[in-house]
């Protein structure tokens, strides 16, 4: 094991003492159903020296991976669910040992942020073992779809989906995962011709590297030494929304000279976290580069790709992961990421949201959401 991998899973390195010596709030009542946590959660912070450009959006729990979507007229927030489990951290990232979901919804960009309560538990997905980790939702058919990636009986991440009609929940899981599906990180984007696709795949901890034969196999190295990166994954959705429709495909990540990224490339290399919206007829495709802490954005003219690499959405943030969502709401669109601003341990996170912005050119105005 290189110190190298040993460094996933540590804060970077500019994380302020004053943010460690707050450590470890305690989570509270936003454990109870339908309740409003936080009230003009979204402002951005209340002086120009302060370090944060956001403020936490549910200071009573740890929530991170933000998946945001826009339903009936209001937002809600698919996140993860930290927790202090008391696993020991390691470069699988068994620490991040989450065993529920909560979802959260907004009226106002600015107004209250309501948990309501557990949508889905661990124990109640019959082929799950372990770790819970981020999700995303779709709507389709007047049914709601969380789809989650979880760790079978054989410690393998699989991809499952649960339903329900309401946006909130309760999910009910299906008896088994996606066929066909593996890895984590799913977002599902839904075109405007009633298509849909699953996005997913992450690195290291997140098992892409395993399925590079097509088979299983754990004894694989986190990525390539050499050669072409690892390419993130991508399926049809069936119109049901349970399944794939074909078979799974590379996504096509390629750099200005149309070129796949060498695994070398950290910078601009896909790691985890992908996601997926439409702005002016194009397709946006915006991922985690992981060790190297950035949210980059491609671009490209079919939700199957291929997407060329256009820069930085978002620099990096406090903390070691990086995951995101893009939604546009009452005219405007908005960023939803995470940081550890709370905890200021990696693997307790809190949920943040920032205006975004969609320059004359098409490309996005990089976000800079911590001061170093």
């Amino acid at each position: 094991m290189t110190k190298f991998r040993t460094a996933k899973y540590l804060p970077l390195v500019f994380v302020a003492a004053s943010a460690f010596s707050s450590a470890c709030q305690k989570q509270s009542g936003a454990e109870s159903q339908s309740a409003d946590v936080q009230s003009g959660a979204t402002a951005t912070a209340d002086t120009a020296s302060s370090k944060y450009l956001s403020k936490p959006l549910i200071p009573g729990m740890y929530t991170a991976d933000p998946s945001a979507h826009v339903f009936n007229g209001k937002i809600y927030i698919y996140p993860s669910h930290d927790i202090e489990a008391g696993t020991p951290e390691n470069d699988n990232g068994d620490h991040f040992d989450m065993r529920d979901y909560h979802i959260f919804s907004m009226d106002d960009i600015n107004g209250k942020v309501t948990d309501h309560g557990v949508a889905l538990d661990i124990k109640d997905i019959p082929w799950a073992k372990r770790q819970l980790w981020a999700p995303d939702a779709a709507f389709k058919n007047g049914k709601y779809f969380l789809y989650f990636p979880v760790k079978d009986k054989q410690d393998v991440f699989r991809i499952g989906v649960a339903t329900s009609t309401s946006p909130t929940g309760p999910f009910k899981a299906e008896p088994k995962p996606i066929e066909g599906s593996f890895s984590i990180d799913p977002a599902v984007f839904t075109d405007t011709d009633g298509s849909s696709y699953m996005y997913f795949g992450g690195i290291w901890g997140g098992q892409l590297q395993r399925w590079a034969s097509g088979k299983y196999d754990s004894t694989v190295a986190p990525e390539p030494a050499s050669g072409n990166a690892l390419a993130p994954k991508m399926a049809k959705m069936r119109a049901d929304m349970l399944g794939f429709e074909g078979p799974v495909k590379d996504v096509q990540l390629l750099d200005e000279n149309g070129k796949p990224f060498p695994a070398t490339e950290h910078n601009k290399r896909f790691f985890e976290a992908a996601w997926v919206h439409k702005y002016n007829g194009k397709y946006y495709f915006s991922y985690s580069t992981g060790d190297t802490h950035n949210i980059a954005y491609a671009v490209g003219d079919s939700p199957t790709g291929p997407f060329t690499y256009k820069g930085v959405l978002l620099n990096p943030v406090e903390g070691w992961t990086n995951h995101h969502s893009v939604v546009e709401f009452k005219g405007k669109w908005y960023l939803f990421y995470h940081d550890t601003e709370t905890s200021g341990k990696t693997h307790l996170r809190n949920v943040k949201v920032t205006e975004l912005t969609h320059q004359p050119d098409g490309t996005i105005k990089t976000i800079t959401a911590v001061k170093s």
